[in-house]
């Protein structure tokens, strides 16, 4: 991961994940703001599982970039068959990929084998991920004082979100603002990968009185004093807050154009006959029999959605 395109592409990754649950959990709180619950995935007509084979293809490209492709010798291990210092950053990035592959797989295979509570357990397979990245990028066998590592630390930050929200979304899954919160998360790690690849590794780039120095078999920012060291790291800080509002600014943005395409679906409660107390002959309205199914219509389906939709039953 340690080039240009090493970053930039599980940035596009990132960001391309996010803008599809930040486009999904809010339509479907637009649709149905009282019925909200929020799915950790979103189905797509035709190929259900569409988001989950694209984290799995992405992770695997990213794990064999890593390990096979990138190294030299096309293997990352010394010739004694042990990890040379050189590879195990691409050990670590791998180590994230997987964790992230794992949670693709087995959300899939819960959902095809219909399990209870699936998406509660596919949330802590995530929330597993998102700390395994966390403590990787914490314990980073690259630079931790440098250029890369100001950008690391604040990459962390926006990492520990995105586990925290993904944690807070099992015991609170009606909550939209956890929801937005997470997919923004993701948004933002994508274009901060992206910006760290772009300005770490473009030469125009690298900050006055700085410099690409090639170590271990990578390019690692360097700088001449410590008041350009200095210097660089508050540039990264500005960086951060200015790509950051920029981000709060697009969502806000995207969710009231979203609001404009996506009003409140009426919801037509039928008059079902009651039970227990009602069974007097009475009627009571609606249904929380179904709601499983509803969420699962609502999830996939672009059309109208009716909650506990059965026919009128008239008592002569």
């Amino acid at each position: 991961m340690g080039t240009l395109v090493g970053h930039v592409a599980p940035g596009a990754g990132f960001l391309l994940i996010g803008l599809w649950q930040l486009f999904s959990h809010i339509r479907l709180f637009l649709l149905r703001p009282s019925s909200y619950s929020a799915p950790v995935w979103f189905p797509v007509r035709g190929i259900r599982h569409l988001e989950l084979i694209l984290i799995i293809i992405g992770t695997t490209i990213s794990i064999l970039m890593e390990l096979v492709i990138g190294p030299a010798k096309h293997q990352p291990f010394d010739d004694d068959g042990t990890i040379p210092s050189d590879h195990l950053h691409n050990f670590e990035h791998a180590s994230i990929s997987l964790a992230l592959l794992l949670f693709a797989a087995v959300t899939i295979h819960l959902d095809r084998a219909r399990a209870p509570m699936r998406d509660a357990v596919s949330q802590l397979v995530a929330a597993a991920a998102f700390a395994q990245q966390l403590l990787i990028f914490h314990l980073h066998s690259a630079d931790h004082m440098g250029v890369e590592g100001q950008f690391h630390w604040l990459l962390q930050t926006v990492i520990a979100v995105t586990l925290a929200t993904t944690l807070l979304g099992i015991p609170y899954p009606r909550s939209f603002v956890v929801s937005l919160v997470r997919s923004a998360s993701l948004v933002f790690q994508g274009v901060w990968f992206i910006v760290m690849g772009v300005m770490l590794w473009t030469p125009k780039l690298i900050p006055k009185g700085c410099f690409l120095n090639l170590e271990e078999g990578h390019d690692v920012v360097r700088c001449r004093t410590h008041e350009a060291l200095e210097r660089a790291k508050s540039l990264v800080n500005l960086q951060f807050s200015w790509y950051l509002t920029g981000t709060v600014l697009f969502v806000v943005v995207f969710f009231l154009q979203m609001s404009k395409l996506y009003p409140e679906e009426p919801r037509y409660l039928p008059l079902v006959k009651g039970g227990g107390s009602d069974s007097d002959g009475r009627f009571s309205i609606g249904d929380d029999h179904d709601d499983e199914d509803d969420l699962e219509a609502a999830k996939s389906g672009f059309g109208h959605v009716v909650s506990g939709a059965r026919p009128i039953e008239i008592e002569r």
